[in-house]
């Protein structure tokens, strides 16, 4: 969001509804937006945080307690992309799972807990978290019922359970399952506020209020207690609204422009079995992939190739798609593709 949209968008919400300051990130707009999320995700209570690293930090902290070892997808945000922070600040010992794949099984969990468990010396699972949608896995899921069997067993064990649903909206959506069912497994989920509400950064944190209660001593000692975070509280609380609605509603108009574009010569457009948002792109291999990247962007239409690879795109789908008829756009692509 610009500059100016953003601060216009601000002004709105104040003449409309009205803007409360907080204290520390306490009170004010920010207990609005904790209650309005709590609400929607079908949880007894939420923190805001300002940022989805932190959340998912604190998460794991909280639910492992004594038992400093939690299990984690290999190409989770979590083990790949926060410098080892479980580890080094809070002394937590990540064990990742199926490396280079979305997702684990429930054979892989209970092998780990049964050498944690069974080791020589003792070390118990305190936490588990599950990435889903999978940002560094093209958007893939992991399926509901696979979610059910872990989080059944991780119950049986005594270990606590965390979402990292980031992308919750975007699963929910192409999965066609509700998002409180997906949160009424774990523990605790978080919930990103600036993919897609319009906030310029933000998270929430939400589960019961024996978790969450007093998590904003923690959050201030990992200096996480911002001063006046209700600008961000304000728009993601405007952002949220009917939100669910349109991005389900991008969905399938996503999946019918993309039946029509595949019967546009020189072009391919795939989906995940157990994908979200994100299609497989891939052209002829006579095509010129950055002419045509260009040309759309142009036009409004974004295309990104996979890092390492020439050949190979994607199309992410997000509300921008409801600006246009699906017809507009296959327009465009045709008479991009002419030019070659």
């Amino acid at each position: 969001m610009s500059p100016q949209l953003l601060s216009n968008c601000l002004a709105s919400i104040v003449d409309s509804v009205g803007i409360s300051p907080d204290n520390y990130s306490k009170g004010g707009t920010i207990s609005e937006l904790e209650s309005r999320f709590a609400d929607i995700l079908g949880k007894e209570t939420s923190i805001f945080m300002p940022t989805g690293t932190l959340a998912n930090h604190l998460a794991i902290r909280t639910l492992c307690g004594d038992k400093p070892r939690a299990i984690v997808q290999e190409q989770s945000h979590l083990y790949n992309d926060t410098g080892d922070s479980t580890t080094r600040l809070s002394g937590i010992n990540l064990v990742p799972l199926a490396k280079d794949l979305p997702c684990f099984t429930v054979d892989d969990v209970k092998s780990i807990i049964h050498k944690s468990e069974g080791g020589r010396v003792s070390n118990q699972v305190g936490a588990l978290l599950i990435e889903s949608p999978v940002r560094r896995q093209m958007g893939q899921v992991m399926s509901f019922d696979d979610m059910k069997e872990v989080t059944s067993l991780c119950q049986e064990h005594g270990i606590g359970t965390h979402l990292d649903g980031a992308r919750i909206y975007m699963m929910s959506a192409a999965s066609g399952i509700d998002i409180k069912k997906y949160c009424e497994l774990f523990d605790t989920v978080y919930v990103s506020l600036y993919k897609y509400f319009g906030a310029p950064f933000g998270a929430i944190l939400a589960g019961s209020h024996t978790v969450i209660d007093n998590m904003f001593h923690d959050r201030r000692m990992f200096g996480g207690g911002l001063a006046g975070a209700y600008p961000a509280a304000a728009l993601a609380l405007h952002g949220v609204e009917g939100f669910e609605q349109r991005f389900t509603q991008s969905i399938k108009k996503g999946r019918d422009l993309f039946r029509n574009l595949n019967l546009i010569s020189g072009i391919e457009i795939k989906e995940f079995e157990l994908g979200s948002n994100i299609f497989p792109l891939s052209f002829d291999p006579d095509i010129d992939i950055a002419k045509i990247a260009l040309e759309l962007q142009e036009c409004g239409i974004y295309i990104y190739p996979e890092e390492g690879s020439e050949r190979y795109s994607q199309l992410t789908v997000n509300t921008t798609i409801l600006r246009k008829t699906n017809a507009q756009i296959v327009q465009t692509f045709r008479e991009t593709l002419g030019h070659l």
